[in-house]
Order: C-alpha cells, then structure tokens, then sequence
C-alpha cells in the first residue's frame, strides 16, 4: 500500500514538472517571436517585424518595411516624435542593429 503511495506521488510531481517545464518553453518561445525581426532572401530590400501584440502565435500579423529603416537611429535615443514601424520599437532595439548588420553582412560576401 505505502508503495502504491509512493508511486503515485512520484509520478504526479514528474508529470507537473514535466508540464512546468513544457510551459516555460512556451513563454520562451513567446517572448521570441516578440522581438522577431524576419528577412527572406527572396525580397532582399524589406524586413518583416510585428506590428501588434499577437492575440496567438498563429495570428501574428507582420509588415514589411524597407531595410534602411531597420536600426535608423543606429541604437541612440529615438526622437519624441517618432512614430514606431513595429510592435515595441523592436526595429530600433539592440538586437535589431545586431540583425541589421548580419544581413548586411550577408549581402557582402553575396557580391563579387
């Protein structure tokens, strides 16, 4: 009977931790999507960036901006009357620039 006990318990505390665990993953995975800055070879003059909350992760909907926008004021203060292209800034954020000059980093070994 104390086996029986014993068993059960532990397999109720790995199955809510394995359920915590898969959870968090989720809210990662979230996060990321929200700072997601997309670039498609295929159009090699816009980027694609959120443009509002996503009520889902299967209902993002995004906008294409010209390239020269992303990271414009190169990581300084943005002026008070800017208005943002995407969700929370994220095409002026740190990790914009960084994206910025990976692509244009790209687009120079791509050139003869």
């Amino acid at each position: 009977m104390k086996s029986n006990l014993l068993a059960i318990f532990v397999f109720t505390a790995l199955l809510c931790s394995t359920r915590a665990t898969l959870n968090e993953k989720k809210i990662l995975k979230e996060k990321d999507m929200m700072r997601k800055i997309v670039f498609d070879k295929k159009t090699p003059d816009v980027f694609y960036c959120p443009i509002q909350k996503p009520s889902s992760m299967n209902k993002i909907i995004v906008t294409a901006r010209p390239l020269h926008k992303l990271c414009e004021y190169e990581g300084n203060p943005l002026p008070a009357e800017y208005k943002s292209d995407c969700y929370m800034d994220i095409d002026e954020s740190d990790y914009a620039c960084k994206e910025k000059y990976r692509i244009m980093k790209r687009f120079a070994k791509d050139e003869p």
